[in-house]
């Protein structure tokens, strides 16, 4: 483990690709940021931002436009470098750093409230439900804590590092492995409910609409499983390409993108393709998920590429190039599109054209993406540095 803990900390302004999957299939190396779940299909107003990508269908998007001007409320720095996104519930913030603490932090000020640290690194965020925090870490395990104290309430294994968050469906926890499996545990106690597996890693977080959960593989199959048993609903989805994105989810349609420089969208009711978008100039790499919102898919590409899709269509409306590639997902909070780039730039982009409106600058790079609530942005950096950004 101190091994594992010294080449974590030599790869905190690299690109974030967990260093253990480089010895295992080479066939799904991709970005973290990933995404999470709770019941609902409507972008939120977001008055907490409990999941890392915002709602029970991944999302990534909120109602809300943040203030104009907003300014720096406050900053906490963590003892190591952050790739994850904070999750903010009532009167918190919680992050999680590399090297295996989870901070929990006062909303209103940043000051420290407790933390918990254990002898593995964080590459998933935690989600929040219930007044549980539930986290997995780089060695498989599943970890429920107390948001009040942070004092541990269960705890789980799998046999794979955990890459994605936790998704929370009912009375149930889900978590996906790089073991190829996806684990439902009952939220109260860790109890094993049942187990789904895959034909390969699965890097992404479960996405759940209704009564179904959906996975992205490293298989190149879209996934969809039901949740009170288990078992696969109908064929799996075809994605031509392995993909570590969580599926985005807005009515009927579902939308992931590729590693292989695809974004595919569904309508996951009949399971039948709804279009293909593919950059026919220059083939782009995805290693982040979609943010939907109305009538528009915003997905981010390794090319430095930010691409706004017509939902219906499968044409692009806007492109924006940045300077540097962004690992993070995208979100959407109301006319706005918010971008972290790896140069440490944040950037706010309008959503009806792409053209820049706000730029924050830091040193040091993001990785993992932003939380939204109806006033307030939060953000991590590759420093440790969380920022609470709020109006006038």
């Amino acid at each position: 483990m101190l091994l594992l803990k010294t080449l974590l900390r030599s790869r905190h302004h690299g690109p974030s690709i967990h260093l253990r999957s480089m010895a295992r299939s080479t066939r799904c190396r991709l970005g973290l940021g990933m995404a999470l779940v709770v019941l609902g299909f409507a972008p939120v107003r977001a008055k907490d931002w409990n999941f890392p990508r915002g709602d029970a269908a991944a999302s990534g998007a909120t109602e809300t436009s943040l203030p104009e001007n907003l300014a720096v409320a406050w900053e906490f720095e963590a003892d190591e470098a952050i790739e994850t996104t904070p999750v903010v519930s009532g009167q918190r913030v919680f992050v999680a750093d590399v090297m295996g603490t989870v901070y929990a932090l006062a909303r209103q000020d940043g000051k420290e409230l407790w933390r918990k640290s254990y002898d593995t690194g964080f590459l998933a965020a935690p989600v929040v439900a219930n007044d549980q925090l539930v986290i997995g870490d780089i060695d498989g395990n599943v970890y429920a804590l107390a948001a009040e104290d942070g004092s541990e309430r269960w705890k789980q294994a799998t046999e794979g590092e955990i890459s994605g968050a936790a998704a929370i469906y009912g009375e149930n926890v889900l978590v996906a492995s790089q073991d190829g499996k996806l684990y439902c545990f009952r939220a109260d106690s860790g109890e094993p409910v049942w187990t789904y597996q895959a034909d390969d890693q699965i890097r992404c977080a479960p996405t759940v609409a209704g009564d179904r959960t959906f996975l992205g593989g490293c298989d190149a199959k879209l996934h969809v499983i039901d949740l009170n048993t288990g078992k696969a609903v109908g064929d799996t989805l075809p994605l031509a390409g392995p993909t570590g994105s969580t599926p985005a989810i807005q009515g009927d349609v579902a939308v992931v993108p590729v590693m292989d420089g695809s974004v595919f969208a569904f309508n996951w009711k009949n399971k039948q393709q709804v279009w293909r978008y593919e950059d026919l100039e220059r083939a782009q790499e995805y290693r982040s998920s979609a943010a939907i919102r109305g009538d528009l898919a915003v997905v981010s590409s390794q090319r430095k590429q930010i691409d706004a899709i017509d939902l219906k269509t499968g044409k692009r409306i806007w492109r924006h190039t940045l300077r540097r590639r962004a690992d993070a997902s995208p979100v959407i909070a109301g006319d706005d599109v918010w971008v972290p780039a790896t140069d440490g730039r944040l950037v706010r982009l309008s959503l009806k054209d792409g053209t820049e409106k706000w730029v924050y600058e830091i040193r040091g790079g993001f990785i993992a993406g932003v939380a939204v609530t109806d006033d307030e942005l939060f953000v991590a950096d590759d420093n440790g540095v969380v920022r609470c950004f709020r109006g006038p």
